[in-house]
């Protein structure tokens, strides 16, 4: 029913933007992803579930005042999520921030430059002047 998915998407983007929401909304969806079978099919579901969830943080909520103030707060998160150190976890949530990143700097590439590529470049950057 439309309430349930309104409610679903309200508690949704009211998760992402707390403190450490995306790397909990991540862990949420792909939990038990990539523990089973390691052929084929198995990746394939691994690599659509990875897309999804880059599809849902790439996506500004309806109840977010403005798309600045969304990527001001999820795009560090999404940073986060290069940073795990579990390696099955890591090569997903890796896969996921890439995906997100990407995504973003495609529909916004103002606020994906100040956001996120801003901040994981920083280092390269200092290291070259």
């Amino acid at each position: 029913p439309a309430w349930l998915r309104r409610l679903c998407g309200q508690l949704l983007s009211e998760r992402l933007m707390r403190p450490s929401g995306v790397q909990a909304v991540v862990r949420g969806i792909m939990e038990g992803t990539g523990a089973g079978g390691a052929g084929a099919e198995a990746a394939a579901v691994d690599w659509r579930k990875c897309d999804t969830v880059a599809k849902i943080l790439a996506s500004c909520p309806q109840q977010c005042l403005s798309l600045e103030d969304y990527y001001r707060l999820v795009c560090p998160q999404i940073l986060d999520l290069l940073h795990i150190q579990d390696k099955l976890t890591a090569r997903q949530f890796q896969r996921v921030a890439t995906t997100t990143l990407l995504t973003m700097a495609k529909e916004h590439p103002q606020l994906a430059e100040k956001h996120l590529l801003q901040p994981l470049l920083a280092p390269l950057l200092q290291c070259s002047e």
